[in-house]
């Protein structure tokens, strides 16, 4: 039997290194890309190991852009994504834990009703209603701003949804104790609520800021200025028909990049994460 075990976690580990080695090979060519002339990614002769423009091609990557396509520099897109982004995961989060509170915590007419509207927007994804959507961003001048990039997005019946249920789970002999102490319902939602609801929040803020920094569609439709675009459009528009033309070391040095903040994110916030899924599928 304890051989059966051993042989089973080796072949396990074997698994899940393969695993790992399909996922990571496609980011180590683009780091190595990065790193290469562009006459020999051009040509189909990239090795497969650093080369020696690494320096040299991620400092006009950041600073001063492609000379074609694009002259925005991706520092500039990374902030503008990365702005959108917490806006993004920061607006949902604010907006759903409210709503949320008034549905679980307050009696009015037709909560029901209204919990259930919310929840069917969640087959109204901006895709589907992207023509009025625009349509009234445009008619509040909000184009080309981080407003227009990050309003039509901070609506999100999901999040709603995940912190209904989470505060049904609290023990109403908390409510009842906050009552005795005097405690209103503005301080009953900050000073108890907000507490236990921290992980959940955290586990919300990573998926929600990884939706924020990966839209395409909705920056691609309002922003028309180089200065406000994120920078999955910016690798777009590298990506030029001709691939003579294209600056591929610029290009694969940007998709580097892209990753950057996401796996950031994920690490710096892992242990919360973590702890927020399993307390939600508690």
């Amino acid at each position: 039997m304890v051989e059966q075990e051993g042989f089973r976690r080796y072949v396990a580990h074997i698994i899940l290194w393969i695993g790992i080695a399909i996922v990571a090979f496609p980011v180590y060519v683009a780091f190595i890309a990065s790193t290469q002339d562009n006459a020999l990614i051009a040509n189909g002769q990239m090795s497969l190991l650093p080369g020696g423009h690494f320096f040299e091609v991620y400092y006009q990557t950041i600073f001063v852009g492609t000379s074609g396509s694009t002259r925005e520099p991706v520092g500039n897109m990374m902030l503008n994504s990365l702005i959108m982004a917490i806006m993004v995961a920061v607006g949902k989060i604010a907006i759903s834990i409210i709503s949320a509170y008034a549905i679980v915590y307050f009696r009015f007419p037709f909560r029901m009703p209204i919990f259930w509207i919310i929840f069917i927007t969640l087959m109204l994804p901006v895709e589907v209603r992207i023509y009025p959507t625009y349509k009234i961003v445009a008619d509040l001048h909000m184009l080309d701003s981080y407003a227009g990039l990050a309003l039509p997005l901070i609506a999100s019946a999901t999040a709603t949804l995940l912190f209904r249920q989470f505060f049904m789970t609290v023990p109403d002999e908390l409510l009842e104790a906050s009552r005795i102490d005097g405690a209103g319902p503005l301080r009953f939602f900050w000073d108890t609520l907000l507490p236990l609801s921290r992980t959940n929040m955290a586990a919300l803020f990573v998926i929600l800021f990884i939706l924020g920094w990966n839209q395409y569609l909705w920056p691609l439709l309002i922003t028309t200025r180089d200065d406000m675009q994120t920078i999955q459009i910016g690798i777009r528009k590298m990506m030029t028909t001709n691939d003579a033309l294209t600056e591929w070391p610029i290009v694969m040095a940007t998709a580097v990049l892209a990753m950057l903040p996401p796996v950031f994110v994920v690490v710096a916030m892992q242990k919360l994460f973590v702890r927020g899924l399993v307390e939600t599928e508690k």
